[in-house]
């Protein structure tokens, strides 16, 4: 039996069909592209998953089905939702009470954050609600993390992430991949490919795509970038400033590092500025 089972799985609101009869397993070790349109199903279909909502068919975790077993499925799953919750716990708090949900130790979230920049000593009386977005994604990220889980489930999950934070971030899946599960949603395939060993995409609630890619990046490994342009851009100089690049001659030369994992995202993001770019040197940081 597959880890995750999902068989002839319909979800309906009113007149639309959502999903239309999925079928689909996944394994532990499997590290899932789940991609496709805003309105291709993918929310829903994690939120059956999560047990949320009822649906037609069968969804099992290990054996297990989540609207009848929520309590013992949830313990075992990291969630990473694409929109933060207004939750107006304070932060210390919500790490106690997260921990007390999966029988976890709360030093283990605070460890992940500390690990991912966010001193949770500085920030523990504050409302969660009222961190800022990248806080609030590292507090998420920690919270799922800084436990022991068969599956991780993670939407966006790096959306609101600074560059260095992306690459601890991408360093503590690496450590979890031959322990869990993971399900990584994303309406963009070349956010997420190098984190990924299969690639499931849908489209109006049906599965169109559901294969196996190379798996061969290292999620710890980071390259050493330099950038040569035709000409200094104001708007080139904010967009790589925001990927911690470093200007070495006169707006017309950038240094930086890119995790790589991040290697086609950054190159996409680079294909914006194309018409100005006059080299791209790539090599694999000595020190990564």
């Amino acid at each position: 039996m597959a880890m995750i089972e999902f068989h002839g799985v319909t979800k309906r609101f009113r007149r639309v069909e959502v999903l239309k009869g999925i079928d689909l397993q996944i394994e532990r070790g499997d590290r899932v592209a789940l991609v496709g349109s805003n309105g291709a199903g993918k929310t829903t279909m994690i939120r059956c998953l999560l047990g949320e909502y009822q649906c037609g068919g069968k969804v099992t975790v290990d054996g297990l089905e989540p609207r009848q077993h929520r309590t013992d499925v949830l313990k075992q799953v990291g969630f990473v939702p694409q929109i933060s919750p207004p939750l107006k716990m304070p932060v210390g708090q919500l790490i106690r009470f997260a921990a007390g949900v999966c029988d976890s130790n709360p030093d283990n979230m605070i460890a992940v954050a500390q690990e991912l920049g966010l001193d949770i000593r500085k920030i523990r009386h504050q409302p969660f609600n009222k961190l800022s977005g990248g806080q609030k994604q590292k507090m998420l990220i920690s919270i799922a993390l800084g436990r022991e889980c068969a599956l991780l489930v993670l939407d966006e999950p790096a959306a609101n992430l600074d560059p260095e934070a992306r690459h601890i971030f991408f360093q503590l899946l690496e450590a979890r991949r031959d322990k869990a599960a993971m399900i990584i949603s994303s309406h963009r395939l070349d956010e997420v490919a190098s984190l990924v060993n299969r690639v499931v995409e849908m489209d109006q609630g049906e599965i169109v795509l559901n294969d196996h890619v190379a798996d061969d990046v290292d999620m710890t490994s980071m390259l050493s970038c330099r950038l040569t342009l035709v000409r200094p851009s104001k708007a080139f100089a904010q967009t790589v400033a925001e990927w911690g690049f470093r200007d070495v001659q006169d707006g017309i030369v950038w240094e930086g590092r890119v995790a790589g994992p991040d290697r086609l995202r950054f190159l996409g993001m680079l294909s914006r500025y194309a018409a100005i770019l006059k080299g791209i040197h790539l090599d694999e940081a000595q020190d990564a």
